[in-house]
């Protein structure tokens, strides 16, 4: 796991004990910091008293800075006056509600992503206590110092960057570079180990940010940042769209003036970051990209702007050209993102379930001639935006979930489509009415919390209905 110096003998308060919440409390033990966590959900605050008991049978809680058995003590600062039982019952792990205890003296406030800090109480009360409201990002930017040499990329946008994180990391890791992914993809950034460096050059960890990871991070520098696009989404957690573009360019006004800007400039939103970036501009557009016939796992024009972004982000960090087309060709695509699941009888099965609206479902829909379209969820809109211009590539639709009826409404004067209201019944009219030649592709532009847990869930059961065609 990555630890620093620079948070030991500090008290820290965790909100949120998802996956990177628990890797945010085990990073800061190991760092030497005392740590108070909460969760609303009984289940999560179960599972950290079960590693709080764990860590008391293995006498790591008390008088040691809550140092675990996955990494070595931290080393105090030079002067520093650190006390080994830094909480108030001098255990360097205890569970309690920040919302309720006091936060006096603390360091940082850290919240998961998923928390609405417009709205949730646990940003006043940050604020009333004067104690910064931060992610596991901006722990990850202020224990950069103690790492060994290395590069961070980092990848915004409101569709494409998981697809541009995958990518980069795939390109650099082809070439031989020390790399890994984390942020808003893979492993937690605090629980990977740190990178270093080799005879190919400094390790580069690629991060997949979210907006609601930037508005937690206050001083990641990136050697290479990157906007792909900026389309309607979380207007819940935004006043409107200049608010929601405006968390994403705040990832530029964090870098160093010689750093890298790559910007996708193809919409206005990022046209006006574009604009508004003083530091190095590195433009780029899917006009870039001729051909990507060599590429199966990144069709489509929405996959020719991350393969623009991140050709420029690799020969930025000094990769040949050779590498880069060695990795374009082997990249093997990420699940739930046009993802190949069966060839059937010359019928192509292709799951996009990540699609959670109409800007992402677009791509998807030019990206094959002749599609038996599978669309359905919780709605993000009232319209099937810019899927209206693909229609002429929609053989039929077949639509599930609560949009449903909204979207049967919508298309059945332009195409054939068929109310399956579930998944599975949606899977076996598409693939009866689908001929050689054709794609049955779920990219459903929609949100997936009305019938499933998330869209990877959504992802699985399309998949396993697939599978399960004679």
């Amino acid at each position: 796991m990555i630890t620093s110096s620079a948070f030991f003998g500090k008290r820290y308060a965790v909100y949120g004990l998802a996956r990177s919440g628990l890797a945010t409390v085990e990073a800061l033990l190991a760092s030497g910091a005392s740590v108070m966590a909460w969760d609303e959900k009984e289940e999560a605050r179960a599972q950290l008293a079960s590693l709080r008991a764990e860590r008391v049978g293995r006498g790591t809680t008390e008088g040691g800075g809550g140092v675990s058995d996955a990494a070595s003590p931290v080393t105090p600062p030079p002067g520093s006056a650190w006390s080994p039982s830094p909480s108030d019952d001098g255990e360097a792990l205890r569970i309690a509600d920040p919302l309720s205890t006091s936060l006096y003296g603390f360091a940082g406030l850290v919240v998961s992503p998923g928390v609405p800090i417009n709205r949730h109480p646990i940003a006043r009360r940050a604020r009333e206590a004067k104690v910064p409201l931060i992610g596991d990002i901006e722990l990850f930017a202020q224990a950069r110092a103690s790492l060994p040499p290395h590069k961070v990329v980092g990848i915004t946008g409101t569709n494409g960057k998981s697809t541009t994180t995958a990518l980069v990391h795939h390109i650099l890791k082809t070439a031989g570079i020390p790399t890994t992914m984390g942020g808003n993809i893979g492993l937690p950034i605090l629980a990977q180990d740190p990178l270093t460096p080799n005879d190919r050059g400094v390790g580069v960890y690629v991060l997949e940010l979210s907006s609601y990871q930037i508005d937690l991070t206050q001083s990641l520098d990136c050697n290479v940042a990157v906007l792909l696009n900026v389309t309607p989404d979380h207007l819940d957690r935004y006043e409107d769209m200049d608010d929601y573009a405006a968390s994403k360019a705040r990832l530029f006004t964090m870098q160093s003036p010689d750093h890298a800007a790559v910007i996708a400039a193809e919409d206005d939103y990022t046209r006006a970051v574009a604009g508004q970036v003083e530091g190095r501009k590195l433009l780029v557009s899917s006009a870039q990209v001729k051909d990507q016939s060599r590429w199966p796992s990144l069709q489509g024009p929405h996959n020719a702007q991350n393969v623009a972004a991140a050709v420029a982000v690799a020969r930025e960090l000094g990769v040949s050209d050779a590498a880069i087309a060695r990795g374009l060709e082997t990249y093997p695509g990420l699940p739930h993102r046009m993802e190949r699941v069966r060839d059937k009888d010359g019928v192509l099965f292709v799951n996009d379930s990540k699609a959670t609206n109409p800007e992402a479902a677009a791509p998807a829909l030019a990206a094959y001639p002749a599609v038996h379209w599978i669309l359905g969820g919780r709605a993000k809109g009232e319209d099937l935006g810019p899927c209206e211009d693909q229609l002429d590539h929609v053989r039929a639709a077949y639509t599930i979930g609560e949009a449903g009826p909204m979207f049967a409404k919508l298309l059945r004067k332009r195409v054939p489509v068929a109310e399956c209201g579930v998944l599975e019944a949606a899977v076996s009219e598409a693939a009866g009415a689908a001929e050689v030649g054709e794609v049955v592709l779920l990219s459903p532009a929609c949100a997936s919390f009305d019938q499933f847990r998330d869209y990877e869930a959504r992802g699985a059961a399309f998949r396993a209905a697939v599978e399960a065609l004679p």
